[in-house]
C-alpha cells in the first residue's frame, strides 16, 4: 500500500468516481466526478478502471507529499501544478519520489482538475460508490461524505510500477471550446412562449457565480413558462430547469433528485462535461438537439475513447 499525505486542502477537494446508480428511488442522488472526461482519461493514463476513486481539485487550493515513491495521473484543468515548485501539466502520468510536494494552486485553464492513482484510492463503498456527496454524508475516505482534509492519507493498492503515459493531442479536450452546449429537448419545452424559446437557444448566457455541485445559474434574458403547475418529477443529469425568476439552472451530480420547475431539457453528457470546466462569469449558449443525435455522439465519442 502506498500514501500520499494531504498538507492543504479546500472544501471544493472531494474524493470522487463514476458515481451512485440505481438508489435514486431512495431520494439518494448521483454524485460522481463533475467533468467525467477528465476523470476517465486520468484513470486511463494508469490503466484502471475509468471509474476508479479519483480527487477531483476543484479550482487549486490543494497539497499532497508522496511517503512512498509513486507513479500518478493527472488530468482535465490547469491549475498550476507544481511538483517541488517545477511546473506540471495535466493529460500525463508522472513519478512522484518519497518526500515530493504535489501542489495545486490556481486556475489556468478548466476549473477542476482530477488526481488518480493506481487501482484508484481507498475508500468505502457506501451504496456501490465512493462518491463524496457532502449534502448527503455519503462516501469520501471514510464514507461520511467529508471532503478531503489537511493532515488526512490517501492511500492506494495498484503497482506504480508502470511506463509513463501522455494523451496525444488530438484527444485532450479543448476547453477554450467556445460551440454551443447541446440540450436535448424535454417535455415541456412546448409549454415556453415563443419569444422564449427564441431567446434561450439564440442569446448568450453568463455562468452565475451562485454554483456548485448541485447546479449552476445561468443569467441572461428572462424565459417565460405559460403551461399548467407541474407535479414534481425525476430529474436527469443536465436538467435545465427554470424557477418563477425565468433564469434557468442546470442541475449538476449532486442536484436533488424530483422537482417541480419546467424544463428545458437536459444538457447532453458531453456538453456537462464542458459546463464543469468553465468558470463563473464564463459565457455560454445553447443548442438544441434530439435525443437521437446526442446518444449517437456519445456513444461515438465512447468508441474513440476506448479506442475501438
Amino acid at each position: 500500500m502506498s500514501r500520499l499525505t494531504i498538507e492543504a486542502s479546500t472544501p471544493l477537494c472531494l474524493l470522487q468516481d463514476a458515481g451512485r446508480f440505481g438508489v435514486r428511488h431512495l431520494g439518494v442522488t448521483q454524485g460522481g466526478a463533475a467533468d467525467w472526461r477528465s476523470m476517465s482519461w486520468a484513470n486511463w493514463l494508469l490503466g484502471n478502471g475509468l471509474d476508479a476513486s479519483v480527487i477531483e481539485i476543484t479550482l487549486g487550493g490543494f497539497t499532497v507529499v508522496a511517503q512512498e515513491d509513486c507513479v500518478l495521473a493527472l488530468a482535465g484543468a490547469d491549475l498550476g501544478a507544481r511538483v517541488d515548485g517545477e511546473a506540471l501539466a495535466p493529460w500525463r502520468s508522472f513519478r512522484l519520489n518519497k518526500g515530493q510536494q504535489l501542489q495545486f494552486t490556481q486556475p489556468r485553464l478548466g476549473a477542476r482538475a482530477y488526481l488518480a492513482a493506481p487501482g484508484g484510492f481507498d475508500a468505502p463503498k457506501v451504496l456501490g460508490s465512493s462518491a463524496t456527496v457532502v449534502r448527503e454524508e455519503l462516501g469520501g475516505l471514510d464514507g461520511m461524505g467529508r471532503a478531503l482534509a489537511k493532515d488526512a492519507q490517501l492511500s492506494y493498492s495498484g503497482s506504480s510500477l508502470l511506463l509513463l503515459r501522455e494523451l496525444a493531442h488530438e484527444q485532450v479536450p479543448d476547453f477554450k471550446l467556445n460551440a454551443p452546449l447541446d440540450l436535448v429537448l424535454g417535455a415541456q419545452i412546448g409549454e415556453f412562449s415563443g419569444q422564449s424559446l427564441f431567446d434561450a437557444f439564440n442569446s448568450v448566457w453568463t455562468l452565475d457565480s451562485r454554483a456548485d455541485r448541485m447546479g449552476i445559474r445561468l443569467l441572461g434574458t428572462s424565459l417565460q413558462y405559460q403551461g399548467q403547475p407541474m407535479i414534481s418529477e425525476g430529474i436527469p443529469l443536465g436538467a435545465v430547469q427554470v424557477p418563477p425568476d425565468g433564469q434557468p439552472i442546470v442541475l449538476l451530480n449532486d442536484r436533488q433528485t424530483i422537482g417541480g420547475y419546467p424544463r428545458l431539457g437536459a444538457l447532453t453528457p458531453l456538453a456537462l462535461a464542458r459546463l464543469a470546466q468553465c468558470l463563473p462569469g464564463a459565457k455560454v449558449r445553447l443548442k438544441p438537439v434530439v435525443q437521437d443525435v446526442a446518444h449517437r455522439e456519445h456513444v461515438e465519442y465512447l468508441r474513440r475513447f476506448l479506442g475501438r
